[in-house]
């Protein structure tokens, strides 16, 4: 059974949407270093409150935990324990058994788990690539349907009618 990796922010919830307009409201600059200390500050619980799915992604994260083709993790960046903390009571609420990786954001996911046969469903290119360059599957979630360069898909369960 191949292991499924599925992103968190912007791909189960918009929560990237949510956090960058904040930070442009308030004027942080786009370089790591200003993202990163505003990220820090921000109260998870509060903002994930806020957030919805994106295309129905707990019905659709359902439809793959039934399939019984993967072994599924949710494998999600943070920028601090309390961001760590409110995904995983926020995952936890809808799917107790879950396996939910937290990722330093300074670290690449594909250094965190072994991304070789193994499947990741992301938004960000980045990712995408660093888990292709270290032998893994990268599947591209973009609500546009644009890949840039590699299989997209606009709801969670698609991934089981390409691999």
């Amino acid at each position: 059974m191949k292991n499924l990796y599925i992103d968190f922010d912007g791909v189960v919830v918009n929560s990237t949407n949510i956090t960058y307009q904040m930070a442009k409201e308030n004027g942080i600059r786009e370089d790591y270093t200003n993202y990163l200390e505003f990220f820090q500050n921000l109260n998870w619980s509060e903002i994930l409150n806020r957030c919805s799915q994106v295309n129905n992604s707990y019905a659709e994260i359902q439809k793959i935990l039934n399939s019984g083709r993967f072994n599924t993790s949710i494998l999600t960046h943070v920028t601090s324990i309390h961001e760590a903390e409110a995904k995983i009571k926020l995952i936890n609420k809808y799917f107790p058994d879950m396996n939910i990786i937290v990722v330093p954001k300074s670290i690449s996911k594909a250094k965190v788990v072994n991304a070789k046969g193994a499947i990741l469903i992301d938004d960000f290119v980045p990712n995408l690539n660093e888990w292709h360059e270290a032998g893994g599957i990268s599947i591209r979630f973009d609500l546009d349907m644009d890949g840039k360069g590699y299989p997209v898909i606009d709801h969670l369960s698609d991934v089981l009618e390409i691999v």
